[in-house]
């Protein structure tokens, strides 16, 4: 009887499955086709045009003594690890406020989204405005007389990166609040009213009980953060482009510069399939966490 059944599920839906195809062939072409295609060059010594002139990994030994790619990794390490912790803490517990079915909270929802609808370059200029010394933050607190008041991290070396971080954070936040929200709106109401009844804090209820049943969202949460982390580029352009000297440098920026700026291509394709890497190194686990469980369920 399976063996029958078989052929019948295969040939179910056919339209859709004809419909499917462009797609399907676009996504193999496209996006599998352009993958391998950058990978296999980032092993010539292409430069203005592309090149089957094999140079092994010379191109990945220079990208790896490159100090303004160590940088990039350097911030973009620091950056990332600050972002994740940041926007999930400060996304967690807006929602958890908001959760609270506080008044007028389809308004403070707006408010809170609303960053998350401007586009990285406007949210760099604008936190480029305010974070300037002469008319910004600094400016503004030395106008009413703390004259040794000093705020400045984008034109510091030292710190620029976190400049751009608070610039991220204040735009990614309001995605991470509603996506947290609905998953706490999806915690069924009888666990609350338990955990009230046994005298359980709420802290311990949110930690111990609700952020658990929360982990697909989490998940979920952590690889749109992820994949946002290793493609930051338009705020880093916007904000510093990448100084003060090579301070604020990101990867993406510097596969950019290499290919359209140098004209190095070979160079470019090195650093991009490096990004890549760590692009799979997120989405593997995640797929893992993701299908593996729900296989072995």
């Amino acid at each position: 009887m399976e063996e029958a059944r078989r052929p019948n599920q295969l040939f179910r839906n056919l339209n859709a499955k004809f419909a499917a195809i462009p797609m399907v062939l676009t996504a193999l072409v496209v996006f599998v086709g352009g993958t391998i295609w950058t990978i296999v060059y980032s092993f010539t010594d292409s430069r203005l045009l592309p090149r089957e002139n094999f140079v092994g990994l010379a191109q990945y030994e220079r990208l790896w003594s490159s100090s303004k790619w160590l940088i990039s990794i350097q911030n973009l390490f620091i950056y990332g690890v600050c972002l994740l912790i940041f926007s999930l803490v400060i996304g967690f517990i807006l929602a958890a406020l908001l959760d609270q079915k506080i008044r007028f909270e389809n308004t403070f929802r707006t408010i809170f989204l609303y960053p998350f609808a401007l586009s990285f370059i406007v949210t760099g200029l604008v936190w480029q405005w305010i974070l300037n010394p002469q008319f910004g933050i600094e400016g503004v607190v030395r106008s009413w007389g703390w004259t040794s008041f000093s705020f400045d991290p984008l034109y510091n070396a030292d710190i620029v990166i976190y400049g751009i971080l608070i610039a991220a954070v204040w735009q990614s936040t309001g995605l991470i609040m509603c996506l947290m929200l609905a998953g706490l709106r999806g915690i069924d109401e009888d666990i609350w009213k338990a955990a009230r009844v046994d005298g359980i804090p709420m802290w311990k209820t949110y930690l111990f009980i609700v952020i658990p049943m929360m982990r697909p969202v989490f998940i979920t949460t952590l690889v749109i953060i992820a994949s946002g982390i290793v493609r930051v580029y338009d705020l880093v352009v916007a904000q510093t482009g990448g100084g003060p000297g090579i301070a604020s440098e990101v990867p993406a920026k510097y596969v950019y510069d290499a290919m359209f700026l140098s004209q190095n291509l070979g160079q470019g394709f090195a650093g991009s399939t490096m990004m890549l890497l760590s692009v799979l190194i997120v989405l593997i686990p995640w797929a893992y966490l993701e299908f593996g469980g729900k296989k072995r369920g």
